[in-house]
């Protein structure tokens, strides 16, 4: 193709060399070799971790040299599993197996919290005479996995009440969304664990729920992300890359001009999540609404020491803890949070 130029000849040079630089910056940019790292989340749902695949799909990990490769698997402990053999850097457990963790020795350390507020409540059908908690003594309750976090958010609930598990009531291990809804149509649990998209993926196969969380139960939080202590000292700019992607991503998602990019991003992580626009639209929005602190100048991760204490209190009080973590302050950290929250 010929390129005919209006400029002299010293202007002509000049847009050359500045086109050269240009060019030669994006192909060093395309040649940038990216670092692998494997995420492990415990549940399917792209929606659930609507960031995560916005930043992927955004080329937000790939502008901080991250090559990012999710796993699912089955619930909490599976994703420590998976860190703890060195299969994925950095996952999405539960706080209650985090600390259980830790009292095992296990190296785990909490650097994100991504669902600020909690993302389980306890529901039963709408029809159900039962008011609260105090009226499932003799009851079965289902749960979406045997070891995952909404066991001993559930645990917590029930002791509260003066309950204990075996003796007063027992747990049954359902599965999630869809084989959860026949475990409650069937009447073979009375009450459901449930997280936030199995609330409505029940509810789109018409069976109403109530919950009967008391209210502050509400405020334990839910899964956040993290890693091993070891691969913090090892590749902190890894943490680095993937909190400033993952922020980003926070904040493109909650425009509401972007939306529908972030609808189509979770779609493609999960495509059968998708296939309902508007099913995906509400889930959205009710998993949205878990992931900021009530404080709106709070910095997107931050996790308040408070949090951690009534977490671990209620492990304490239920027995899934035998004595006190020597310091508490080694499960998580904030150290990341500053250089997170200043990326535009």
């Amino acid at each position: 193709m010929e390129l005919r130029m209006k400029f002299g000849a010293v202007a002509g040079a000049t847009l050359l060399m500045g086109l050269s630089q240009l060019l030669g910056g994006h192909l060093a940019a395309q040649a940038q070799e990216l670092t692998d790292v494997t995420v492990v989340i415990p549940n399917p749902s792209a929606i659930n971790n609507f960031a995560l695949y916005t930043a992927i799909g955004e080329g937000y990990f790939a502008d901080e040299g991250l090559n990012i490769t999710v796993e699912t698997v089955n619930g909490s402990a599976s994703v420590l599993q998976m860190m703890s053999a060195g299969q994925a850097q950095i996952g999405n457990p539960g706080a209650g197996p985090v600390l259980n963790a830790r009292a095992r020795g296990e190296d785990v350390v909490f650097i994100y919290n991504n669902f600020a507020k909690s993302v389980f409540g306890l529901v039963v059908k709408e029809e159900a005479a039962i008011t609260s908690p105090a009226d499932l003594k003799g009851a079965t309750i289902g749960v979406g996995t045997a070891d995952g976090a909404e066991v001993g958010f559930t645990r917590a609930i029930m002791a509260d009440a003066g309950y204990a598990e075996g003796t007063d009531y027992n747990f049954l291990t359902v599965g999630d969304g869809g084989t959860a809804a026949a475990a409650l149509l069937n009447d073979e649990v009375v009450a459901y664990a449930a997280a936030v998209n199995d609330v409505a993926i029940i509810e789109a196969r018409g069976i109403d729920l109530r919950e009967i969380t008391p209210e502050r139960f509400l405020a334990y939080f839910g899964n956040g992300w993290a890693t091993t202590q070891a691969f913090i000292e090892q590749s902190p700019q890894v943490i680095e890359g993937f909190g400033k992607a993952y922020v980003r991503a926070n904040k493109f998602a909650m425009d509401p001009a972007n939306r529908d990019a972030v609808l189509a991003h979770a779609a493609a992580g999960n495509p059968q999540e998708g296939e309902d626009k508007a099913f995906a639209s509400n889930l959205l929005t009710a998993i949205m609404s878990r992931t900021t602190l009530d404080d709106p100048a709070a910095p997107w991760g931050y996790q308040p020491p408070e949090h951690w204490e009534l977490w671990h209190q209620s492990l304490l009080e239920t027995g899934q803890l035998t004595e006190p973590l020597p310091d508490l302050s080694a499960v998580y950290t904030n150290q990341f949070i500053e250089v997170w929250n200043a990326a535009e």
